[in-house]
C-alpha cells in the first residue's frame, strides 16, 4: 500500500519507499514490531498537503486501517508514530515504533538525497537560494541530534557530514570566500 501525494515531488511516492525501507532496516535491528513501523512508514505522508498533516495523517490512518480490519491496539499504535513522526508536529514519540518511524523521516532529509529534496521542496514552494539555505540552519543541520536510535545515529553519521559538507561549500560560494584563494 502506497499513497501518492499529488501535490509534492520532495514528498512523493519514492520519499514514502526509502523512509519505508530506512523504517524496517531500523526496526530489525532494534528490535521493534516491524509491522507497525511498515504500515506506519507507508502511511506517514498520506496528509501531506493539509496543515499539521501529521495529526491529520493519523486520523486518516485510523479511517483507513479500521476500514481494512485491523484492531483497535495495532491502529493507535500506528496513528501515535504517525502523529509524532514529524520534526514541527510537537508530539514527542512514546514508543520504540514511533522513534524509529521519526528516525527515518529524519534520515531521508539528511545527506545527498536530503539536499536534492531541499531544493525540490524549493521549488515547490517558491524559494530560493537563500531561504533554502535557511532552512538547511533552521532544520535540517539540526536533524542527527534529535535521532533516537543508535542504528539511526550510525547511518546518520555520514548523512550528517556530507549535509554539513554542502551547507559550507554553498556558504563560501555565496559569500564569496571561494575567491579569495584563487
Amino acid at each position: 500500500m502506497s499513497f501518492k501525494n499529488e501535490n509534492s515531488i520532495s514528498h512523493d511516492a519514492d520519499h514514502v519507499e526509502r523512509v519505508k525501507r530506512l523504517a524496517i532496516y531500523i526496526a530489525e535491528k532494534e528490535g521493534a514490531d516491524v509491522k507497525v513501523v511498515e504500515k506506519a512508514a507507508e502511511l506517514h505522508d498520506i496528509a501531506r498537503n493539509m496543515e499539521n498533516h501529521s495529526i491529520e495523517g493519523a486520523k486518516i490512518a485510523r479511517e483507513i486501517l479500521r476500514s481494512d480490519g485491523y484492531d483497535d491496539c495495532f491502529i493507535e499504535r500506528v496513528a501515535h508514530c504517525i502523529e509524532s513522526h514529524a520534526f514541527s508536529s510537537g508530539i514527542e514519540p512514546q514508543t520504540l515504533e514511533a522513534k524509529i518511524l521519526s528516525d527515518a523521516d529524519k534520515l531521508d532529509a539528511m545527506g545527498a538525497i536530503g539536499v536534492a529534496r531541499a531544493f525540490l521542496y524549493s521549488t515547490e514552494t517558491a524559494r530560493g537560494i537563500k531561504e533554502t539555505i535557511e532552512h538547511f540552519e533552521e532544520k535540517l543541520l539540526k536533524l542527527y541530534e534529535l535521532l533516537y536510535t543508535e542504528t539511526a545515529r550510525k547511518i546518520g553519521r555520514e548523512r550528517h557530514r556530507f549535509l554539513k559538507e554542502f551547507y559550507d561549500q554553498i556558504k563560501n560560494e555565496l559569500d564569496f570566500k571561494d575567491l579569495e584563494d584563487s
